[in-house]
């Protein structure tokens, strides 16, 4: 009877304790706080304006361990206007139509009719209001019209998309004043100015915030006159279009000894738009990245006078340059790159497919091998998945929301997972891959790969420490919190940051231990039909991310963020998560498409796969044993029981890309497909028509040899004995010649005179000659 007083006794002290918030704040939270201002990770000046930068939006709703989605369902599915539509089918097809990828590999810049053309048809205003004679684009329009072009061919996708990427149009629009805009914004829409923005450096480069390019403020001339203004330094490289740049965005760190501007001896990185024929600025020569042809290299400047009027904004907006770029990035991020990744995964789809299926060995197409068709179903997944996200993450950037860790997320897959996508068609091309020329289709986009995973954030930078370290402290319900109100010794803030966060924990806590000890039967789904098993197990998912993440940061605290191999493990995670997410939302939006199932089932079959595989190494490389012990047997009652798709659905997802029609249509949708059978990809289509419009000609023939009433031949001796032996009509051997002359035209290989092959950049063009037709 006496312990069961004392044991009341002790639960009333305990929740005394908790509910009178004085006594808990002093006995507590306040040494709780003290010892996480040691722990918790430090937030500088420049991180605090890059978290707040954007928005937060889905991925807020998945760290939180219970998503609402009605949240991500309500959203208004991307559409193209009437006028968008026409554009990309009028004057960006046009485009397309005009490039040819060996002429601009071999002349190392885009013909002069070609660059007339994007500049006259406004392809580099497309983010400008028509107020200012731009397109005013939305971004789902801006998304196609790049991956189309840069699907097409690189160098004019870059050309077309860095304009209306990160640069100066952009900050005009945000930031500058309306002089600047009424300036500049027209003369960027008709292409009368070509921009440039400089920002990285020789030693800043992934951490851009340490720019050593200086500015100070001081009286100098221009024009005649003496005016306040900044005599500015700097070195810059890898600057895309700055060799043929009118105009130049850059970014320098602006010091103020004698304050004369009134904010302090650092007003910090400020942005300034400067004419490239100022005196003393200098374009240097150029790079060569990759190889690729687009314009891009260094400019330096020394000493370089320039009016305050050239800040972006104007004088008032000296210093704040960080903030205004993060802002623009958090949305730009989002369209060009991702575009140009998805656009990579699509192009690799549509060749890979069509050479696997006219393209024969032993007797058969090359794609109903298992080992052809697993790189096939590898690239018809990625490219997927990677354009459910491109489509809804456009589709909020339309809705008014800048999510910038989502804009990370999408940068990173979708340039990772384009290059895996074409790596895995260029195995299935074999040597017709690797043999460069005008006839290859692949190599272009291969061998730009790389640009891509470096710029606007390496990728390793952006997996680890933005996606899952920024995304913590953004989208964390209450960690942000906790660590303003600590570091500003804010007690009562802290207090209730602190509990929320605690009440957050607990309740994650029993829906992991709850959703994974039935499997997730129980966890919530918006009422999708057949699609709320797969709601479900992200749900269930959701909880298991952000209970794992929890643990990390109360066992890492600030250490987390030097610890990249566990933040990138999360950020995999996290990025899962949203793109699945994407794709079940994409699928609805679509109508949901009964012969788009196996797609979709692979790729939530395979990422819930990865999402066990990443948290399981997350837990087994936690310092705290005991702690990763019990986050097992929370996460993994029963074992680790996800096992990848199987190859049944495997073989169906390859036969998508084998197989003309609806869903090979909508998965490589926005692609420029040429009609020309002497270009390299309109041959590739025309050779997949025919071979399988005469399959069923190929299979009799099979069978006569089988049969033993034709000799065992193959190709256009087969066809000629067929007729000679009245297997086949005439009609019918024109059928079969028309095909096999298809087939030969795609698998020839490009060959060249040693003598042209020893002048790099000046290699003709090969003749066309198959060797197979010559025999």
């Amino acid at each position: 009877m006496m312990l069961s007083y004392l044991i009341a006794v002790a639960v009333l002290l305990v929740l005394a304790l908790l509910w009178l918030a004085p006594l808990r704040r002093s006995l507590l939270s306040a040494p709780v706080m003290g010892l996480l201002r040691q722990r918790l990770p430090s937030i500088s000046a420049t991180e605090r304006e890059a978290l707040e930068a954007g928005d937060t939006w889905w991925d807020a709703q998945l760290f939180t361990g219970r998503p609402d989605w009605a949240v991500l369902r309500s959203l208004p599915p991307a559409r193209l206007s009437e006028a968008e539509q026409a554009f990309l089918d009028g004057p960006v097809e046009a485009l397309c139509r005009m490039l040819d990828a060996w002429e601009v590999n071999e002349q190392r810049d885009l013909p002069e009719p070609v660059w007339r053309f994007i500049r006259d048809q406004g392809l580099l205003g497309m983010i400008i209001p028509r107020a200012y004679g731009g397109l005013g684009f939305s971004a789902a329009a801006h998304s196609q019209v790049v991956m189309k072009v840069g699907a097409r061919e690189g160098t004019a996708g870059v050309t077309v998309s860095v304009p209306n990427s990160l640069g100066p149009a952009e900050l005009l629009l945000r930031y500058g004043t309306e002089a600047q805009r009424n300036h500049y914004l027209p003369r960027l829409a008709r292409g009368e100015e070509i921009p440039c923005f400089a920002l990285t450096g020789p030693t800043a480069g992934s951490d851009a915030a340490s720019i050593p390019d200086r500015g100070v403020v001081c009286y100098g001339d221009y024009r005649g006159e003496r005016v306040l203004g900044m005599r500015v330094s700097w070195d810059k490289r890898y600057i895309t279009l700055a060799p043929v740049a009118t105009v130049l965005g850059l970014a320098f760190r602006l010091e103020d000894p004698d304050e004369l501007l009134g904010r302090g001896p650092v007003p910090g990185i400020t942005v300034a738009l400067i004419p490239t024929d100022h005196p003393g600025v200098e374009i240097g020569r150029r790079h060569f990245p990759a190889g690729v042809a687009f314009q891009n290299g260094p400019t330096r400047g020394r000493d370089v006078f320039i009016p305050l009027d050239f800040i972006i904004g104007g004088p008032p907006r000296a210093g704040q340059g960080w903030r205004m770029l993060m802002g623009c990035l958090a949305a730009g991020r989002s369209i060009s790159l991702p575009a140009a990744g998805v656009g990579n995964a699509k192009l690799a789809a549509r060749t890979a497919g069509a050479y696997a299926r006219v393209r024969r060995q032993f007797n058969t197409p090359v794609g109903r091998f298992e080992g052809v068709q697993e790189a096939l179903t590898r690239i018809a997944g990625q490219a997927y998945r990677l354009d459910a996200g491109r489509w809804v993450t456009t589709a909020a950037l339309d809705a008014g929301i800048e999510p910038a860790v989502i804009s990370a997320i999408l940068k990173y897959q979708a340039t990772a997972g384009g290059r895996e996508a074409i790596t895995d068609a260029m195995d299935v091309h074999g040597g017709k891959a690797i043999c460069t020329g005008p006839s290859n289709t692949l190599f272009g986009a291969y061998q730009a790969l790389p640009v891509g995973i470096t710029v606007e954030g390496a990728n390793i930078l952006t997996r680890s420490m933005i996606v899952f370290g920024q995304g913590a402290l953004r989208c964390h319900p209450w960690l942000l919190r906790e660590v303003q109100t600590a570091q500003a010794g804010d007690l009562t803030g802290f207090d209730r940051a602190f509990w929320g966060h605690v009440r957050h924990l607990l309740a994650n806590l029993g829906r992991v231990a709850l959703h994974n000890a039935t499997g997730g039967r129980l966890a919530s789904a918006p009422g999708a039909g057949a699609l709320d098993r797969w709601y479900r197990q992200l749900a269930r998912e959701s909880a298991n991310f952000a209970l794992v993440a929890d643990a990390a940061l109360l066992i890492l605290g600030g250490e987390l963020k030097r610890r990249e191999r566990l933040s990138g493990r999360l950020a995999d995670v996290l990025s899962e998560l949203y793109l699945m997410s994407c794709a079940l939302k994409q699928h609805e939006d679509d109508g949901c498409p009964i012969a788009d199932r196996p797609l979709l089932d692979w790729v939530c079959q395979e990422g819930l796969y990865r999402i066990q595989e990443r948290l399981d190494r997350v837990l087994a490389n936690l310092p705290v044993r005991p702690a990763a012990f019990l986050l097992q047997r929370l996460l993994f009652p029963w074992g680790r029981r996800r096992r990848p798709a199987d190859d049944r659905l495997g073989r169906r997802v390859a036969e998508t890309l084998l197989e003309p029609g609806e869903v090979r249509d909508r998965l490589t949708a926005g692609l420029y497909l040429s009609r020309d059978r002497d270009d390299a990809t309109g041959a590739l289509e025309w050779a997949l028509r025919e071979v399988v419009a005469t399959e069923d000609l190929e299979q009799r023939l099979r069978q006569a040899v089988r049969d033993g009433r034709l000799p065992d031949l193959d190709g256009a001796a087969l066809h000629q004995a067929a007729l000679d032996a009245g297997v086949i009509s005439e009609p019918d051997h024109r059928r079969l010649r028309a095909a096999h002359q298809a087939v030969m035209r795609v698998i020839q290989v490009d060959e060249f005179e040693a003598a042209d092959l020893s002048r790099p950049g000046k290699v003709p063009r090969p003749a066309q000659r198959c060797q197979s037709e010559a025999a």
